[in-house]
């Protein structure tokens, strides 16, 4: 950092005072912007198919129909809560 005179203390906090308006302006855009990631709730086919009361093989149908979507960890398959629920929708 360079040493400051007197005389550049005006045009210095000219730069400080314009660098904090753009900075305020970028943390207004994130606060506004910013969405919590909120954890994904998985379901096992047996819990999918217990709620739906179902079948498995018609659960299993239904996955692929593409009336629900599937999702594999591990050799194990899974269900989103969420798309569950959308799913209520679309069977309607």
């Amino acid at each position: 950092m360079k040493n400051l005179k007197f005389e550049d203390l005006p045009n210095a906090t000219e730069v400080i005072l314009g660098k904090l308006y753009h900075l305020e302006k970028e943390l207004v855009s994130i606060k506004e912007n910013f969405q919590p990631k909120v954890p994904v709730e998985l379901m096992t086919r047996q819990e999918t198919a217990d709620y739906f009361k179902v079948d498995m093989s018609t659960l299993y149908n239904w996955t692929k129909k593409g009336k629900l979507i599937a999702y594999g960890i591990g050799g194990r398959v899974y269900y989103k809560r969420s798309e569950i629920m959308s799913g209520i929708v679309r069977f309607q």
